[in-house]
């Protein structure tokens, strides 16, 4: 590897401006300034970063150029004999390191995730020999990973990349190199904070499992544990679970590295730990933006409102007579109560997949995912993604409308009804009556001073109103006046009251 370097080195050494900024472009590096700040940033670049294809492109640099020195006769004594002399050539072997260059985002990231069989010989041999550029090897399909509402994708630092086991061992550990380039150092440091030390803009790993059939969600491997620049980085812990029998479940996010990284033109050494034990994973680093719950639902009051008259509309065809059933539904009714927080509903929206026209409130479910990402529909329980999320455009124009009633009916024209809820019963007074028809006489006092006349109301006299209960702020002189004794000198027992209002109170 050692000759590899200084072989690569005195290649550097030998090349024009053009050589070094078509060099320093095919790694995403600045091809600004003067030659001798080329050369430096060449040799660095060789020095921390000497990857195969970085390697082969050096090479490829050289022999084109020389090549064509060559045929015009330019080619200097001391060049010519540094051609014919042999050349060193790698052996045959199995390599560990995998490079990915990002062109769009300017940056350059060496990691050892993934082998490949390189048979260097054969290839500079035939490419030496005439025969056509170097063979290009069929390209795989690539993992997928799912979109993120919350997270909005800059730049990519890493495309996912497999995580391959060194050995035997069933903890592996799996090193990548890369660095950012200024742009992005300048976007992390000037975007705002989230929360103290916590930027919106980060870098962020991302892993899954290798799968290329659809865009696959984040999932750890066993013992995963993750290593920046030789500082370990918190991973999300399990969620403790109520239920007996249950294991924990661990939720599965990006992992912010950014406050462990050098926001500098510096290299950064990211090692993932895991646990080989069958399953296969992949690693992806991003530059991403984090939102905020109140962001998504800004943007989702300015993209994800729907027309009232097509919400009417959907509400004529949810209730359109089907010739094939026996049952006509004249009217649905939904509830202006939120089914996730029970309060009154302040943007209600629903997923475009769903079948039902009953909305929840988008403040509380973007907020509820937020902090914990499920993006399930509360009302039908099947998935709804952000990008699926409608705000009902006529269903907002009913809460303003509608204050005092927390549920309405839609009816079969479109049009709708409040329901209003039954009212609480007033009883006065405040106990059991007990109607005694029909007596006009009685006294209503114990001296004997009789009750005022009874009003005549259409022709017919009032019932009398006995109440059924004790009179609790009754002192206790008043009662011994009210008793009396039984003709056979039995025990005492307490007379109802009578009121002058013709109530009497029973004991």
């Amino acid at each position: 590897m050692a000759a590899e370097l200084v072989e690569a080195k005195n290649m550097v050494m030998s090349f024009r401006v053009s050589d070094l900024q078509m060099l320093l472009g095919f790694v995403g590096r600045s091809k600004s300034g003067l030659k001798h700040e080329l050369v430096t940033r060449a040799l660095q670049l060789v020095q921390f970063d000497c990857s195969p294809e970085l390697f082969k492109k050096i090479k490829e640099i050289y022999e084109t150029r020389y090549a064509k020195l060559s045929d015009a006769g330019q080619i200097p004594q001391q060049q010519q004999q540094q051609q014919q002399a042999p050349q060193h050539r790698p052996p045959q072997e199995t390599l560990s390191i995998h490079s990915s260059y990002d062109r769009s985002s300017n940056a350059v990231a060496r990691t050892a995730l993934s082998t490949a069989n390189i048979d260097y010989p054969s290839l500079y041999g035939k490419y030496l020999n005439g025969l056509g550029r170097l063979p290009v090897k069929p390209a795989k399909p690539e993992v997928q990973l799912v979109k993120l509402p919350f997270y909005s994708i800059l730049d990519e630092l890493l495309k996912p990349t497999e995580l391959v086991p060194q050995n035997n061992e069933k903890l592996q550990e799996s090193p990548c190199v890369f660095a950012l380039t200024p742009r992005q150092v300048e976007l992390i440091r000037n975007s705002r904070e989230l929360q103290p030390g916590v930027r919106s803009v980060q870098v962020v790993l991302r892993i899954c499992y290798t799968d290329t059939r659809c865009p696959q969600e984040d999932q750890y491997p066993p013992n995963i544990a993750v290593k920046v620049n030789h500082s370990y980085c918190s991973v999300p812990g399990y969620y403790p679970s109520n239920k007996p029998g249950v294991e924990p479940k661990r939720p599965c996010r990006p992992i912010n590295l950014t406050h462990l990284m050098y926001l500098s033109s510096a290299t950064n050494r990211i090692t993932v730990i895991w646990g080989n034990y069958g399953k296969s994973y992949s690693v992806g680093l991003f530059l991403v933006r984090q939102m905020t719950s109140a962001e998504l639902l800004q943007r989702l009051r300015v993209i994800g409102i729907k027309h009232p008259e097509l919400c009417k509309a959907l509400v004529k065809e949810k209730l359109r007579l089907d010739p094939e059933s026996e049952i006509a539904t004249t009217g649905v009714r939904v509830s202006l109560i939120c089914p996730l927080v029970k309060m009154r509903l302040s943007v209600p929206c629903r997923a475009e997949t769903c079948a039902h026209l009953q909305c929840f409130d988008a403040v509380f479910y973007l907020q509820m995912n937020e902090k914990k990402p499920t993006w399930m529909c509360p009302v039908c329980d099947k998935p709804a993604t952000y990008d699926q999320l409608m705000i009902d455009g006529l269903l907002s124009k009913i809460l303003t409308e509608c204050e005092d009633a927390d549920e309405i009916e839609y009816l079969v024209d479109g049009s709708w009804c409040p329901i209003k809820a039954e009212k609480e019963r007033s009883y006065s007074p405040q106990c059991p009556i007990l109607v005694v028809g029909g007596s006009t006489g009685g006294t209503s006092e114990a001296n004997g001073v009789p009750p005022p006349a009874p009003s005549v109301e259409n022709g017919k006299v009032p019932a009398d109103v006995v109440d059924l209960t004790l009179d609790s702020s009754s002192s206790e002189e008043e009662d011994d006046d009210d008793e009396e004794e039984d003709d056979d000198g039995g025990p005492k027992r307490k007379l109802p009251r009578l009121y002058k209002n013709g109530l009497a109170s029973a004991c």
